[in-house]
C-alpha cells in the first residue's frame, strides 16, 4: 500500500510540472522601443515579413516569441523619421531559461510537446530596442545622396559662399 501511494504522489508531481516554461514564463513578451530624438515611427515585422505593430517611439508592445511547433519567432524594428534614413533592426528569441526546468523536473511532455507548442521554449533575446538616429548627409531629406557634377555658372549665388577650392 506504502509503495502504491509513492508511485502516485511521484505520478502527481511529475504531471504538476510537466511544461515548466509554460507554467512559470509566458509566450507573449513585452518589448520596448525607443529613438534618439524621440518620434520615430516604429514598425514591426515578424518572421513572414507580416507588419505585427505599427507605431511612434518611445513605445511599449507585446510579441510572441514562437512562431510555431519548435520554431522560434524573429523580428525586423524598423525606425523611420523625416531627415533621417531608416533604420532597419533585427530582434531574434532565443531559447528560453525555464525551458531547461523541464529536465530536471522530469516533464517530458512539457519539453516535447506543451512548451514547444505554446512558444514558452523561447522569449526574446532583449526586451529593448534603442536606435540612435543619425541624421542624412547636409540634412537632407534625400535618404540616398547623389553627386550632380556643375559648372560655376551653374551655382546659385547663395551657395557661393559654401564651395571650398581644391586645386
Amino acid at each position: 500500500m506504502k509503495s502504491i501511494f509513492q508511485v502516485f504522489s511521484l505520478c502527481i508531481l511529475v504531471s504538476m510540472h510537466s511544461s515548466c516554461a509554460s507554467i512559470v514564463s509566458k509566450s507573449v513578451w513585452p518589448v520596448s522601443v525607443d529613438s534618439n530624438p524621440t518620434g520615430a515611427t516604429v514598425t514591426i515585422f515578424n518572421r513572414e515579413r507580416q507588419q505585427v505593430y505599427k507605431g511612434t517611439a518611445p513605445a511599449t508592445m507585446f510579441l510572441r516569441s514562437g512562431a510555431g511547433f519548435f520554431k522560434k519567432e524573429s523580428y525586423l524594428v524598423r525606425f523611420e523619421l523625416d531627415g533621417y534614413p531608416t533604420r532597419e533592426i533585427p530582434l531574434e528569441c532565443g531559447v528560453n531559461g525555464w525551458y531547461w526546468g523541464n529536465i530536471l523536473l522530469g516533464g517530458i511532455i512539457g519539453m516535447l510537446i506543451v512548451d514547444p507548442a505554446t512558444g514558452a521554449m523561447y522569449k526574446p533575446n532583449t526586451a529593448f530596442v534603442q536606435e540612435n538616429m543619425a541624421r542624412n548627409p547636409a540634412g537632407s531629406l534625400n535618404a540616398n545622396p547623389s553627386l550632380k557634377i556643375c559648372s560655376i555658372g551653374e551655382i546659385p549665388k547663395d551657395m557661393e559662399t559654401q564651395l571650398v577650392k581644391i586645386n
